[in-house]
């Protein structure tokens, strides 16, 4: 029992998968490893006889022939067998340079200051013309001091101003029917 696939889908499908196999047999790109092959036959016996070769909808798309993953891994034999592989991290070599194949590779190095060179001339320069300074007072635990009242922090006049908050009518607040609501239309 098979899925709804759009025909189309399904023999585009059918056709890269046949595709692939065809380059793969006409030796452009490395051989194709006994486990790529069983996976191009029995995706495509998959496909003639239920219509998508993947059962579950959650790995790929409702009306799609090949999973997202069998997508990729298609592509993937695809370029294989074009004699395209695909490429890896790079990896250095035995005497410990990266190879120069990369994209970053290809720039120039970043131009660095070095700033220890300029630091160690001045810094000996000023120690022979300072004075020794006095060795920092030892710090204790800090203790919380009130600050003397100056004249510029006192606050404006009238900015606190001693004001009773408004009484509240004491008992019951009272209920109270407004014309018009809802029901008054």
């Amino acid at each position: 029992m098979g899925r709804d696939v759009d025909e189309r889908k399904k023999r585009a499908a059918l056709r890269k998968l046949r595709k692939a196999a065809e380059l793969a047999e006409q030796g452009k790109g490395p051989p194709l490893s006994d486990w790529e092959r069983e996976f191009l036959e029995e995706v495509e016996e998959r496909i003639e006889k239920y219509g998508s070769a993947f059962a579950d909808p959650m790995k790929g798309d409702e009306g799609e022939a090949l999973s997202a993953l069998q997508q990729v891994k298609l592509k993937e034999i695809d370029k294989k067998a074009r004699g395209k592989a695909r490429k890896g991290f790079s990896q250095k070599s035995a005497s410990g340079k990266k190879s120069q194949k990369g994209s970053l590779a290809k720039r120039a190095p970043p131009r660095v200051r070095q700033i220890d060179d300029d630091i160690e001339d001045d810094v000996a320069a000023e120690a022979e013309e300072a004075p020794p300074s006095p060795a920092p007072a030892p710090r204790g635990k800090p203790v919380l001091k009130a600050v003397p009242k100056s004249e510029s922090s006192d606050p404006a006049p009238d900015a606190y101003k001693d004001q009773a908050p408004k009484s509240r009518p004491a008992g019951r607040p009272v209920f109270r029917v407004i014309d018009g609501g809802k029901d008054g239309a």
